[in-house]
């Protein structure tokens, strides 16, 4: 198993992509600390690994609030002696975040707070603690929108998630020499909780569907396979790279019209 002994902090771990890298995780040998606002959803993927023989805790907090995203990191590097790697994973994508003229201020401050002020405060905190392994390793989860623009305004979404991709090279760049590996993933649509509640509408499904040209959205479980590599002392070598992991989306030109 190719994180044994490996300790990591994933944000999010609750549902969607953070749930499927966590479960990924301790399947392949390690101790995972699951981070999440909601303490049942954060229960439940403990729970879960648990059952399948791995080793978890949970912590619980606002990753936006310094103190208590310290606090969480503090009590998730006691619960296994460290940390070894962290997938910045949680963020949110509000319905009301839109075009610069139609998006609110308190619309903006909330979505950079959720999806990068958050990144910079789990890396604050767990930065001394991935130092002391000797290897550690940051993964960020930027999205597509951080390197190509979207089709379906969201500026906000957007701003953050590429300046989670340019704070993961600055991080690459500065640790490199003390063997602390930084490097962001760029999921196009997935089929988290969020996402399939969205495309519920058939309508909504139709007209996105015909930008993808696999014609489906990624399983979470797919995602979490990346992370997991990147995890590992596999991935010794990379460090500041972004890894786009669409189905294609991004090397897309053409849509396809006949797609019904």
């Amino acid at each position: 198993m190719r994180l044994t002994g490996k300790r990591v902090f994933i944000t999010g771990a609750g549902s969607g992509i953070g749930q499927a890298a966590a479960q990924k995780c301790a399947a392949e040998g390690a101790r995972v600390i699951c981070g999440d606002l909601n303490e049942a959803s954060a229960a439940a993927s403990v729970e879960a690994i648990r059952s399948a023989g791995g080793e978890a805790v949970a912590v619980i907090g606002d990753l936006t609030d310094e103190a208590a995203c310290a606090a969480m990191f503090a009590k998730g590097a006691e619960a296994f002696g460290g940390l070894d790697a962290l997938f910045n994973n949680a963020g949110i994508c509000r319905g009301d975040d839109a075009g610069p003229v139609e998006t609110s201020l308190a619309s903006w401050n909330a979505t950079i707070a959720a999806n990068l002020t958050s990144v910079f405060l789990c890396c604050k905190a767990g930065i001394p603690y991935l130092l002391e392994s000797g290897k550690g390793v940051i993964i960020n989860n930027a999205s597509i929108v951080a390197m190509v623009g979207s089709a379906f305004p969201q500026i906000a979404y957007t701003a953050a998630k590429g300046g989670v991709l340019a704070m993961t090279r600055e991080i690459a760049i500065m640790y490199a020499r003390r063997k602390l590996r930084a490097v962001a993933i760029c999921p196009g649509p997935t089929a988290t909780p969020l996402v399939k509640a969205f495309l519920a509408d058939e309508e909504a499904w139709k007209l996105r569907r015909r930008y993808l040209p696999m014609g489906r959205l990624a399983d979470p479980a797919e995602i979490a396979n990346l992370v997991a590599f990147l995890a590992s002392d596999e991935a010794s070598f990379i460090t500041g790279s972004a890894y786009t992991i669409d189905g294609g989306l991004t090397a897309a030109y053409v849509i396809d019209d006949s797609v019904t």
